[in-house]
Protein backbone atom coordinates (compact mmCIF):
# COMPACT_ATOMS: atom_id res chain seq x y z
CA UNK A 1 0.00 0.00 0.00
CA UNK A 2 1.23 3.50 -1.07
CA UNK A 3 1.83 5.75 1.99
CA UNK A 4 1.89 9.34 1.55
CA UNK A 5 3.17 12.03 4.27
CA UNK A 6 3.68 16.11 3.90
CA UNK A 7 5.61 18.00 6.27
CA UNK A 8 6.46 21.12 6.14
CA UNK A 9 3.69 23.84 5.49
CA UNK A 10 3.56 26.49 8.19
CA UNK A 11 2.30 30.50 8.32
CA UNK A 12 5.02 32.61 6.47
CA UNK A 13 4.86 36.35 4.88
CA UNK A 14 5.00 37.26 1.38
CA UNK A 15 7.94 37.15 -0.12
CA UNK A 16 9.36 34.54 2.68
CA UNK A 17 10.13 30.68 1.46
CA UNK A 18 8.94 27.36 2.48
CA UNK A 19 9.86 23.50 2.00
CA UNK A 20 7.52 21.00 1.48
CA UNK A 21 8.37 17.18 2.03
CA UNK A 22 6.95 14.29 0.45
CA UNK A 23 7.54 11.13 2.40
CA UNK A 24 7.20 7.74 0.26
CA UNK A 25 6.42 4.86 1.29
CA UNK A 26 4.87 1.43 -0.05
CA UNK A 27 6.88 0.75 -3.62
CA UNK A 28 9.46 1.39 -5.29
CA UNK A 29 8.62 4.32 -7.43
CA UNK A 30 10.91 4.90 -9.95
CA UNK A 31 8.01 4.46 -12.51
CA UNK A 32 5.71 6.52 -10.78
CA UNK A 33 4.98 10.08 -11.48
CA UNK A 34 4.79 12.55 -8.16
CA UNK A 35 2.89 15.80 -7.98
CA UNK A 36 1.98 18.33 -5.55
CA UNK A 37 -1.58 19.85 -5.77
CA UNK A 38 -3.34 22.80 -3.55
CA UNK A 39 -6.93 23.81 -2.27
CA UNK A 40 -7.29 27.13 -1.39
CA UNK A 41 -10.75 27.74 1.18
CA UNK A 42 -13.84 27.43 -1.18
CA UNK A 43 -12.12 26.57 -4.41
CA UNK A 44 -11.33 23.84 -5.95
CA UNK A 45 -7.79 21.30 -6.20
CA UNK A 46 -5.54 22.88 -8.43
CA UNK A 47 -2.19 21.35 -9.86
CA UNK A 48 1.07 22.98 -8.86
CA UNK A 49 3.39 21.03 -10.03
CA UNK A 50 5.08 17.47 -10.64
CA UNK A 51 8.08 15.28 -11.40
CA UNK A 52 8.98 12.07 -12.84
CA UNK A 53 10.42 9.85 -10.47
CA UNK A 54 12.92 8.47 -12.65
CA UNK A 55 13.47 11.46 -14.67
CA UNK A 56 14.47 15.19 -14.51
CA UNK A 57 11.50 16.46 -16.10
CA UNK A 58 9.17 18.73 -14.10
CA UNK A 59 6.51 20.68 -14.60
CA UNK A 60 4.64 23.67 -13.47
CA UNK A 61 1.24 26.02 -12.98
CA UNK A 62 1.77 29.02 -14.81
CA UNK A 63 1.10 30.53 -11.46
CA UNK A 64 4.23 29.03 -9.76
CA UNK A 65 7.08 28.84 -12.68
CA UNK A 66 9.92 30.74 -11.65
CA UNK A 67 8.95 30.48 -7.90
CA UNK A 68 8.65 26.87 -6.78
CA UNK A 69 10.93 23.82 -7.70
CA UNK A 70 10.06 20.20 -7.39
CA UNK A 71 12.72 17.85 -6.60
CA UNK A 72 13.22 14.44 -5.53
CA UNK A 73 15.34 12.28 -3.70
CA UNK A 74 15.98 8.92 -4.86
CA UNK A 75 17.90 7.81 -1.32
CA UNK A 76 14.80 9.14 0.98
CA UNK A 77 12.02 8.10 -1.43
CA UNK A 78 11.18 11.67 -1.05
CA UNK A 79 9.86 14.60 -3.05
CA UNK A 80 10.10 18.27 -2.16
CA UNK A 81 8.55 21.34 -3.51
CA UNK A 82 10.91 24.91 -2.64
CA UNK A 83 8.63 27.88 -2.38
CA UNK A 84 10.06 31.14 -2.84
CA UNK A 85 8.48 34.32 -3.09
CA UNK A 86 5.51 33.28 -1.43
CA UNK A 87 2.56 35.25 -2.08
CA UNK A 88 -0.93 35.69 0.27
CA UNK A 89 -3.01 33.95 -3.26
CA UNK A 90 -0.36 30.88 -2.41
CA UNK A 91 -1.99 30.05 0.42
CA UNK A 92 -3.95 26.62 0.84
CA UNK A 93 -4.29 22.84 1.81
CA UNK A 94 -1.19 21.26 0.05
CA UNK A 95 -1.42 17.98 -0.95
CA UNK A 96 1.46 15.14 -2.37
CA UNK A 97 -0.09 12.62 -4.72
CA UNK A 98 1.06 10.02 -7.00
CA UNK A 99 0.08 7.62 -9.59
CA UNK A 100 1.83 4.98 -11.25
CA UNK A 101 3.27 5.68 -15.08
CA UNK A 102 5.66 7.68 -16.63
CA UNK A 103 2.97 9.24 -19.30
CA UNK A 104 -0.26 11.14 -19.05
CA UNK A 105 -1.06 14.31 -18.08
CA UNK A 106 -0.19 15.30 -14.83
CA UNK A 107 -2.42 18.29 -13.89
CA UNK A 108 -5.20 15.98 -13.67
CA UNK A 109 -6.06 14.83 -10.29
CA UNK A 110 -7.95 12.33 -11.28
CA UNK A 111 -5.07 10.59 -12.69
CA UNK A 112 -3.29 10.04 -9.22
CA UNK A 113 -4.55 6.85 -7.03
CA UNK A 114 -2.52 7.88 -4.18
CA UNK A 115 -2.71 11.04 -2.01
CA UNK A 116 -1.27 12.34 0.89
CA UNK A 117 -3.27 13.80 4.12
CA UNK A 118 -2.10 17.50 3.32
CA UNK A 119 -0.03 20.31 4.52
CA UNK A 120 -1.12 23.79 5.64
CA UNK A 121 0.84 26.93 3.95
CA UNK A 122 -0.37 29.93 4.86
CA UNK A 123 0.79 33.39 3.63
CA UNK A 124 0.26 36.71 5.11
CA UNK A 125 0.76 40.03 3.71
Amino acid sequence: QVHLVESGGGLMQAGGSLRLSCAASGRTFSDYTMGWFRRAPGKERLFVAAIRWSEDTTYYADSVKGRFTISRDNAKNTVYLQMNNLKPEDTALYYCATYYGRVGTVANYNRYAYWGQGTQVTVSS
